[in-house]
């Protein structure tokens, strides 16, 4: 994996969870736990993102994705 360092300033309070976080969760290194809060904040855009595309399709077209199957069947 190529990675870059990176320099954070962070409020004590948060600097004191991300401490008690990683001994609690027997994470090696505070850079864990903040790749899987990014990853967090990743995944909840990439749904988001999915959520709006979704609005966007035409209902209309849902009706045609059975289009030649009989009742009960599938593909």
């Amino acid at each position: 994996m190529n990675t870059q360092k990176l320099s954070i300033s962070l409020p004590q309070q948060q600097y004191d969870f991300l401490e008690n976080y990683q001994a609690e969760r027997h994470y090696k290194t505070r850079s864990e736990v903040i790749r899987e809060a990014l990853y967090l904040l990743q995944q909840a855009q990439l749904e988001a993102c999915y959520r709006e595309a979704s609005k966007e399709v035409d209902d209309a077209f849902e009706i045609t994705t059975s289009d030649g199957l009989e009742k009960d069947e599938t593909w």
